[in-house]
């Protein structure tokens, strides 16, 4: 079929092609709830070990003291992935009078690391609850690092805190601000799927191309005024 063909079709159907686009238009207008407003917070540490004092050895201690620093900040970055960290904050909060359960708290933790540096970051909705549970989370990260870590030896890792967390609010996500528009694409791909149908079904002889196509030969033919 050519295009002209189909051309015709849509012009001639082309209430079919229209009807689901404003059905959707309308139902996402009176439905439309503006997504809620996500805030995030982070905080850098560099993370290292005493070094132990040994006068003779100092350049060769200070070597792995930096070598160990990257192990410490792996491990340390596995853990916050973890849930029992997560379960620690929440037990943290409650002694700060929150009530906030691990599952909401590991949801909106990240955590990253580079060499010596560990980067944590957390997001939430409420900006007041996310400075309390970023509180949270630098308590029990610099006070429980030792049980964490076995093979300290029970002795914690030092943990400089290079900033001090800053809330921002999150801009609107992609998906957010497509959502409605590629309804109303796959409306109109529907419409016209719709309109195609209904031409299919419909027995009405409208031009010399449907009469070709039922195989009668045409012996002539009226053009329009």
């Amino acid at each position: 079929m050519e295009l002209r063909r189909y051309g015709q079709i849509l012009k001639r159907r082309w209430v079919f092609v229209i009807v689901p686009a404003v059905i959707v238009l309308i139902l996402g207008l009176l439905t439309y709830r503006p997504p809620a407003t996500a805030y995030n917070t982070g905080v850098r540490f560099i993370v290292g070990q005493i070094p132990a004092q040994s006068a003779d050895r100092a350049d060769e201690q200070r070597y792995y003291n930096w070598l160990t620093s990257e192990y410490i900040v792996n491990g340390l970055t596995d853990w916050i992935k973890g849930g029992e960290f997560a379960q620690a904050v929440s037990e943290q909060l409650v002694k700060q009078g929150y009530e906030i359960p691990a599952h909401e708290i590991q949801a909106g933790l990240v955590a990253d690391n580079a060499r010596s540096m560990l980067t944590v970051s957390l997001i939430h909705g409420d900006p007041d609850v996310l400075v309390q549970i970023m509180d949270a989370v630098i308590t029990v990260l610099v006070a429980e690092n030792a049980e964490a870590l076995p093979q300290l030896g029970g002795d914690a890792a030092v943990l400089t805190q290079l900033d001090n967390p800053t809330v921002n609010p999150l801009p609107a996500g992609i998906r957010a601000q497509l959502e409605l528009p590629v309804r109303l694409a796959l409306a109109v791909i529907a419409g016209i799927g719709l309109a195609l149908l209904v031409e299919y079904l419909d027995p009405t002889i409208r031009d010399r191309y449907e009469v070709q196509r039922t195989g009668l030969n045409i012996l002539g033919e009226i053009p329009r005024k």
